[in-house]
C-alpha cells in the first residue's frame, strides 16, 4: 500500500471513529445544557443519569476503537481474550434484543488477531438490524489463529463493498468510513500471511479468519 492509500485509509478510519462517537458525546453535551437551565429534583436526576449513560458508552467506544484501530500500546503482543471479549460484551449492553455465544479457545489471542476478531464483531452487530445471535469463536489449531464470527437473525444487512473489502477486491474508490476498517483488517491478514472470507445468506452471516501464529506478527 502506497503513502497515498496509507492517508486515505487512516483518515476514513478517522471518519468512521468519528461518526459513532457523534451521538454518545453530542447527549453528554445536551445532557450538561439541560443539567444548567433544569432546577427540579427529579429532573436533574434524570439527565444525571443521560449523562451517566452517555459517558459510558463514550468509555467503551474509546476502548474499542483503541484496540480495534489503533496501535493499542498498553497491550503486548499477547492480549488477554478477557479484554475483546468484555468489549464486545460492551457494545451489545444496549441491544437487548442480540444474545452472544462465546467460544473462544485459550487464555490469550495476538493482537492482529484481536483485532480482526473485534473488526468482525463490529461488522456482525451492524448486520443485525432486527436482533437476533451473535456467535464469536476463535482457537489456535495447527499454528494458526482461526477466528469464525456468525450472525443470525431475521434480517440481515450487510453492505456488499464490506464483503469486497474483506475479500481484497475492493476498488480504491470504493474506500470509504464504510468499507476502511474492513479494508485495513484484510491488510493486517494480508501482511500476517493469513486470510479473511465470508458468506452471507438470507438470515446469516459468516466471517472467518486464518492469522498464521509464527513470524514476526504485524499489527
Amino acid at each position: 500500500m502506497d503513502d497515498r492509500q496509507s492517508i486515505d485509509l487512516a483518515a476514513m478510519l478517522c471518519s468512521r471513529l468519528c461518526h459513532d462517537m457523534l451521538s454518545p458525546v453530542g447527549a453528554l453535551s445536551n445532557g450538561l445544557e439541560l443539567l444548567a437551565l433544569e432546577t427540579d429534583p427529579e429532573m436533574r436526576a434524570n439527565v444525571m443519569q443521560l449523562l451517566d449513560q452517555s459517558a459510558k458508552i463514550s468509555t467503551n467506544k474509546l476502548k474499542f476503537f483503541r484496540l480495534a484501530f489503533g496501535a493499542a500500546g498498553g497491550f503486548g503482543d499477547q492480549v488477554d481474550v478477557e479484554e475483546p471479549k468484555a468489549l464486545i460484551q460492551a457494545l451489545v449492553a444496549d441491544k437487548a434484543n442480540v444474545e452472544v455465544n462465546w467460544a473462544l479457545a485459550g487464555s490469550t489471542m495476538a493482537k492482529p488477531a484481536v483485532k480482526v476478531l473485534l473488526n468482525f464483531a463490529q461488522i456482525a452487530i451492524d448486520a443485525l438490524v432486527r436482533g437476533g445471535t451473535l456467535d464469536v469463536g476463535a482457537e489456535v489449531r495447527d499454528g494458526a489463529t482461526e477466528i469464525v464470527v456468525r450472525a443470525t437473525g431475521p434480517k440481515i444487512a450487510f453492505d456488499e463493498t464490506i464483503g469486497k473489502a474483506l475479500d481484497g477486491t475492493l476498488d480504491r474508490t470504493e474506500l470509504s468510513s464504510r468499507t476502511a476498517a474492513a479494508h485495513m483488517i484484510a491488510l493486517l491478514a494480508q501482511e500476517n500471511g493469513g486470510g479473511l472470507q465470508y458468506h452471507r445468506s438470507a438470515d446469516a452471516l459468516v466471517l472467518g479468519a486464518v492469522l498464521p501464529q509464527s513470524g514476526d506478527l504485524i499489527g
